[in-house]
């Protein structure tokens, strides 16, 4: 008989949960590719303003939609704006939106959820009334309505209403899994031990759904984007003299044939952000469910 002559030091301890995650998130190339792709993203929009000479409301009267050149690397708008300047600081301002609504409206979506599910009862029905309420409202008519009486306020009350209307499909596939999750054993146990509901639901309840809000979220930050760029676009969102990737696309559409640069360098990141985060949204949920096709590769 052979005996195991290994030290404790020298078996392998068992992987986390995190480790595994990460693991099978590395190897999905396409996902890896769209994390670096978003992390350059992110670079390009909080360093790009210290790159050039040039600020986003600066003005070269002598350079009146010019080309891209070694004085201004994308060219200028028909004012004379520098165009690398102003879509970085877009690119800026629709990350910052996108991220505030997705952690917003997850966060809102997952107590909303987590408690109607939990409680049950009038908590239950008062709660998916309101959802459904909100999913009758035409989200982007409201918003349009809404946002020109809110300009006193900045881009700060722009981010609240986007977050109003972004969160009642998560809120109720939270509800859902909660439904099924407070019958489990270990809530159960919690119940009985004599924890209080809340206790319950941040303990036990939202780390079991935490998975599907965390790839819920990276969606969110791809949406919110969206919905933000359209917004501008028609002239609800982001206002004069702030700048995001919707109101440079607005602004240079006009222009996209006989000046292509005023219009394809912020209608390109905006390509490349949406598909760079799905990229990702797609990873972590192979990464995060252990049943899925990537993560078996």
């Amino acid at each position: 008989m052979t005996t195991d002559t290994r030290t404790p030091e020298t078996v392998a301890a068992p992987s986390g949960r995190s480790t595994l995650v990460l693991r099978r998130f590395a190897r999905n190339r396409s996902a890896l590719a769209g994390a670096v792709v978003l992390v350059l993203l992110f670079v390009l929009a909080f360093a790009g303003p210290y790159l050039t000479p040039w600020s986003y409301s600066h003005v070269d009267y002598g350079a009146l939609r010019s080309a891209p050149s070694a004085e201004h690397w994308w060219g200028t708008n028909r004012i004379g704006q520098d165009v690398f300047a102003q879509t970085v600081r877009g690119l800026q301002k629709s990350l910052v939106i996108g991220l505030l609504v997705a952690v917003l409206a997850t966060g809102l979506a997952s107590l909303v959820g987590a408690c109607a599910g939990y409680f049950g009862g009038w908590t239950d029905r008062l709660a998916m009334f309101f959802v459904d309420l909100l999913l009758v409202f035409p989200s982007f008519l409201v918003i349009a309505i809404v946002s020109p009486r809110l300009r006193s306020a900045g881009w700060i009350a722009f981010v609240g209403l986007l977050t109003v209307f972004a969160w009642m499909i998560t809120a109720r596939v939270v509800r859902s899994m909660t439904l099924s999750l407070k019958e489990r054993e270990f809530v159960r146990a919690a119940r009985y031990m004599g924890v209080g509901p809340f206790r319950i639901i941040w303990r036990h309840v939202l780390p079991n759904v935490a998975s599907f809000l965390i790839i819920d979220a990276t969606i969110q930050v791809g949406g919110a984007v969206m919905s933000e760029t359209a917004l501008s676009y028609f002239g609800f969102g982001v206002q004069p003299p702030d700048v995001s990737l919707g109101t440079l696309i607005a602004s240079g559409t006009g222009a996209a044939v006989t000046y292509p640069w005023m219009f394809f360098f912020a209608a390109g990141l905006l390509v490349v952000f949406v598909l760079a985060v799905n990229l990702v949204g797609d990873g972590l949920r192979d990464a995060l469910d252990p049943t899925a096709k990537g993560a078996a590769r």
